[in-house]
């Protein structure tokens, strides 16, 4: 069918109404995004699409007062847009538009879903609004398509692991922990350091020079900017975080074009941003029971295979010990949207048992790294390793070694390393006939720099690295597969400041006393001072202590307040997005768990005043590296931006490995 053809006309009559004046109906928000209509400008474009990639057009329209809204129409390039599925919302709006003002009555929202253009160049998007006295409104903006670039063998798997909040600063600390320095040379590299090609991302989001997790993930994969808190999707103006406008993920475009498989692989929560903006489409990174449905729910749009990390809170029916399932964070879909998607409708309810569901699709179900690790063949798995986030590589650790309480405390001494649970999403998805998407996610080198947890966040790092490795080896017997390793944001703004100038029983006799400045002065050694510290690393990989004699010291240039005393922290801080409330599932958690970095390295009373309000640091706006191996790597070079990344893999799956430009 041609992309232009019969009118397609969204036509409404809800009775004429009396008009007082003459003003138009005005159009306050047009998606998708562009300057041209928001600032009368051509550039930058800011929505680019493939060709055939689906997205959702939609318009916000304000009647004159005293009148409706009985007709719209969208138009692309001068022409009635013919695919695609028409939908008016009037009903659940916000109580106020994107600019603050108070919705006014009559106000409706106008969408085309499913919408998409197969055609390359840049296209003009008209809305014509018509209302109840015959006046008529429009709007303008624009969009792009570009044109799927590639030649020689096309790829045919992607891995993308993403350390999550990973900045230099925390590659940079993972090697010096790992590797050690001689005379100013590291003495060996981290997997992600032998990868050949180097860019470095921009990061933004739609609204934001500081990108939260949502978006961060969202722009790699659909080659679109999100706005912060949303995956998938573009702001609009219903009540509804199920209902916004959406944009086709790298997932859904393979599998739809190609047939591709997928995984998703974390150590957080599954219901969290990063595996989320990769399959589900949401404007509340938080509607965790609507996010877990929607995994299974829409295999068929993804090709889900593989869905591993914490997150069994979601999975358990709403009463049973540790289930987080509630009717306010599910989700149901407009027969709009379910038509123009081709996806399921949904249903509020709380009362489901996922796990069987998915167990009823033809998953395994897995519940701890010994279970894992019995599976064998090709069947999909789900694994759920704890309630919530998975226990971090420093406690999973230390409790293998009998040498920490905190995966007993929880109730949970058996979770997987995220090495291992690649290493098993691999051994499936390699055995999807027309290859695979993978994402695997290092979550907590974020969230322990956001809770100004070092020691823990460089475990994170080299747990991460473990996991880039395996991806490494396994591109390097899969020639045609693609490894990238990003970041959606850098957290902290993590600094290397030096090394301790003392012993560990130096350190820990200053940190046993009050006196803030003991735990600086003598202490924070720089420049020539800082010397190289030096880790002894065990069989396992990890080093055998955190706290050697002379350690490694980070600061932060987005902290919160805290106390420091430069040494481990024996238990982490509590995580308040873990299911503690009755009938709750652990047996010591959270009892003497320290709430905030205030509560925590207290005796030494160094309070370090920090620069945000809160108790956590925050993320930063700066570029994050990207390192590329295998088929397709020499795509990636320069400073580019996180949308650039989701038009070079689909070249290279659909077009070829190798970039023409190049």
């Amino acid at each position: 069918m041609s992309l232009y053809g019969r009118s397609l006309v969204i036509a409404f009559s809800f009775g004429l109404l009396s008009s007082t004046g003459h003003a138009v109906p005005v159009v306050t928000r047009l998606t998708p995004p562009s300057e041209r209509f928001s600032h009368g400008l051509a550039d930058p474009i800011i929505a680019r699409f493939l060709p055939g990639q689906r997205f959702d057009l939609q318009a916000t329209v304000v009647p004159d007062p005293g009148m409706q809204i009985t007709g719209a129409e969208f138009q692309v390039d001068g022409r009635a847009v013919q695919n695609g599925v028409p939908e008016l919302v009037r009903d659940g709006l916000n109580p106020s538009l994107g600019d603050h003002r108070p919705t006014p009555a009559g106000t409706v929202v106008v969408s085309q879903r499913g919408f998409s253009v197969a055609a390359p160049g840049r296209h003009l998007l008209h809305v014509h609004i018509t209302q109840s006295d015959g006046a008529q409104g429009e709007a303008e903006g624009e969009f792009e398509v570009l044109p799927l670039v590639g030649k020689g063998r096309p790829v045919k798997n992607v891995i993308l692991l993403l350390g999550d909040g990973m900045g230099i600063a925390h590659r940079t600390a993972g090697r010096i922990v790992a590797e050690g320095y001689a005379q100013g040379k590291a003495t060996g590299r981290l997997a992600m350091d032998t990868f050949p090609e180097v860019a470095l991302v921009r990061t933004a989001s739609l609204n934001s020079i500081v990108t939260d997790s949502a978006p961060g993930m969202s722009n790699y994969v659909t080659g679109n900017k999100a706005a912060n808190n949303e995956e998938g999707v573009w702001p609009d103006d219903t009540a509804d975080p199920f209902d916004n406008p959406r944009v086709e993920y790298l997932a859904e475009y393979l599998h739809r074009t190609q047939g591709t498989a997928l995984g998703l692989v974390t150590t957080a929560d599954v219901f969290d941003a990063t595996p989320a903006a990769n399959a589900v489409h949401t404007a509340n990174r938080g509607a965790g029971s609507g996010i877990v449905d929607q995994y299974l729910d829409d295999r068929a749009q993804t090709g889900l295979m593989v869905l591993m990390g914490g997150g069994r809170r979601w999975f358990l029916p709403a009463g049973t010990a540790g289930s987080s399932r509630n009717t306010k964070t599910d989700y149901e879909l407009s027969e709009a949207l379910v038509r123009g998607w081709s996806v399921a409708p949904g249903a509020k309810d709380p009362e489901r048992n996922l796990i069987r569901d998915f167990q009823t699709a033809g998953f395994a179900y897995v519940g701890n790294a010994q279970e894992l690790a019995a599976l064998g063949g090709s069947q999909p798995i789900l694994g759920l390793f704890a309630y919530g986030n998975m226990n971090v590589a420093y406690d999973k650790i230390n409790g293998r070694r009998g040498a920490s309480p905190v995966t007993a405390d929880f109730g949970l001494t058996d979770q997987p390393m995220l090495d291992e649970m690649t290493t098993k999403a691999l051994a499936v998805l390699e055995k999807a006939p027309k290859g695979f998407y993978l994402m695997v996610e290092g979550a907590s080198i974020d969230k322990q720099a956001h809770a100004m947890d070092s020691d823990r966040w460089i475990l994170e790092v080299l747990e991460f690295d473990r996991a880039v490795a395996v991806a490494q080896a396994f591109a390097s017997t899969h020639p045609d597969t693609l490894v990238l390793v990003t970041a959606d944001h850098e957290t902290g703004g993590s600094s290397i400041i030096g090394a301790s100038r003392l012993s560990t029983e130096e350190l820990r006799h200053r940190a046993e006393r009050p006196s803030a400045v003991a735990l600086r002065n003598g202490v924070v050694g720089t420049y020539e001072q800082a010397g190289f510290p030096q880790y002894r690393i065990l069989e396992d990989g990890y080093p055998q202590t955190m706290d050697p004699d002379h350690k490694l010291l980070i600061g932060y240039g987005a902290n919160a307040d805290r106390h420091e005393d430069w040494l481990a922290n024996e238990r982490p801080l509590a995580d308040a997005l873990q299911p503690t409330q009755a009938p709750s599932p652990f047996p010591v958690y959270p009892k003497e768990y320290p709430n905030t970095p205030l509560a925590r390295d207290v005796p030494g009373d160094w309070l370090i005043n920090g620069q945000v309000e809160g108790d956590s640091a925050t993320h930063t706006g700066a570029d994050v590296p990207l390192s590329a191996f295998g088929a397709g790597s020499r795509r990636f070079h320069g400073v580019i931006d996180n949308t650039d990344v989701f038009f070079s893999v689909a070249g290279a799956v659909r077009r070829g490995a190798d970039d023409p430009s190049r």
